[in-house]
């Protein structure tokens, strides 16, 4: 099985001519589309919002695609909260979910009207003295233990530094409340790229009788459910995608079930996806520029980790196109290598291709969420430009890669002074 590339080698050829490899790629006819997949999937629920999870794909043109669709933001830290001010979000378009939160990130999310998930029951002091405490309040569930689903483990949440037990969210609500916090959210997020249709609907049982015990024990006035992100993608071609519509269906029935009897039909469901709505309409692309003949056979690439962490970071997979060579036979078994100095610095081991010569154009697959946003500047590596394919088919740069003066410019002082 395979999966197809949203750019041909004619294209890729003719972008490369402007834009050298290595740069990430989206597209931006699908990124609209699946946001309005999204938004069909739960317009059952009058309030439903996506709250688009920033730390996926920080860049601002594809935050102005998301939210020209409806959507809001979900941010973890300032820079976040500062981006989506800046593309034009104003609350309560934002969301406000850190942990382990400095005094200031918590002034400027209330300045600015975001709305702030607490974390931790310990953050209310914090939160009281850097800016009040708002009408409009979330904290963070985490049931502990080990999330299941049918009789599959799917995460262990005892193990997650996230969000309060049952117990302090109970406590947490109740000082809320005597410090005039008047609408309350519930938020969690217990497992990670789940590529089930069973994860939201199950997790959205969890968390909606746990919202008719707090509004029973504490009578605050629970006004929105967050599910959070954990929606994923088939990474591997053999998996099918996840199929919003029946996500969205299911967690409608159990809200039927559950809500409406305890007369909280008017809540509203919150998501916070970066995955799910990013991740498939990215990709990596890179060129062949070296082999190797020892033990293995390697095909040396000009992108490397900098420019996409998670193979080396968690062994995860990507699926690989060679352009060009889509129905040739996989009969090479290559590692596919980055020029970092780590052993680790490599986006396929023993994957089976077609034979694969210098110049090649390589797709590396799903790289839209946590891609380019996870780079970093290991051995002086520079991080690759992002462009944008846009609707009419025309490219355009839409992050211009980093240069040398941008790698030495926290050190403008240093050099100065020698």
């Amino acid at each position: 099985m395979s999966k197809i590339p949203f750019i041909t080698k004619e294209k890729a050829e003719e972008i490369i001519q402007k834009y050298p490899t290595p740069f990430h790629i989206y597209d931006e006819k699908a990124i609209r589309e699946n946001a309005r997949k999204l938004k069909q999937a739960f317009s059952w629920n009058k309030g439903f919002k996506e709250f688009f999870a920033v730390k996926a794909t920080p860049n601002p043109t594809i935050l102005k695609i998301l939210k020209e669709e409806g959507c809001g933001t979900d941010c973890s830290s300032y820079s976040e909260l500062l981006m989506s001010k800046k593309c034009g979000f104003k609350n309560p378009e934002i969301m406000f979910s850190s942990n382990d939160t400095p005094f200031e990130e918590f002034k400027y999310a209330n300045e600015i009207g975001a709305i702030i998930n607490l974390d931790d029951i310990t953050h209310i002091d914090m939160l009281k003295e850097a800016c009040g405490i708002p009408e409009t309040i979330s904290c963070r569930f985490n049931p502990g233990g080990k999330f299941s689903i049918s009789t599959t483990i799917m995460d262990n949440p005892g193990d997650a530094k996230y969000g309060m037990t049952k117990e302090q969210i109970k406590e947490a609500f109740l000082r809320l409340k005597e410090l005039g916090a008047k609408n309350f959210g519930i938020h969690s997020f217990l497992a990670s790229n789940t590529v089930s249709n069973e994860y939201y609907p199950t997790l959205a049982g969890i968390l909606f009788k746990l919202a008719v015990e707090l509004k029973n024990e504490t009578g605050v006035d629970i006004k929105f459910i967050n599910l959070s992100g954990g929606v994923g993608v088939p990474y591997t071609p053999d998996k099918e995608p996840n199929d919003i519509l029946v996500i969205g269906e299911g967690v409608r029935k159990v809200f039927e079930e559950i809500l409406v009897p305890a007369g909280m039909g008017d809540v509203s469901i919150y998501t916070e996806l970066g995955r799910f709505m990013l991740a498939p309409y990215g990709h990596l692309v890179t060129t062949a520029i070296h082999e190797k003949h020892i033990y293995k056979e390697y095909i040396g690439v000009d992108a490397c980790a900098v420019n996409l962490m998670r193979p080396a970071m968690y062994g995860a997979y990507h699926h690989i196109t060679v352009l060009g060579k889509e129905n040739e036979p996989c009969d090479h078994v290559y590692d596919i290598t980055g020029s970092l100095c780590e052993n680790n610095d490599k986006f396929a081991i023993d994957r089976k291709l077609p034979k694969i010569d210098i110049g090649d154009i390589l797709v590396i697959h799903d790289t839209g969420a946590h891609g380019f946003a996870m780079g970093y500047n290991y051995n002086g590596k520079l991080k690759s430009a992002e462009l944008l394919l846009r609707e009419d088919g025309s490219v355009v740069e839409i992050r211009r890669p980093e240069t040398v003066d941008d790698y030495f410019a926290t050190l403008d002082n240093y050099w100065n002074v020698i």
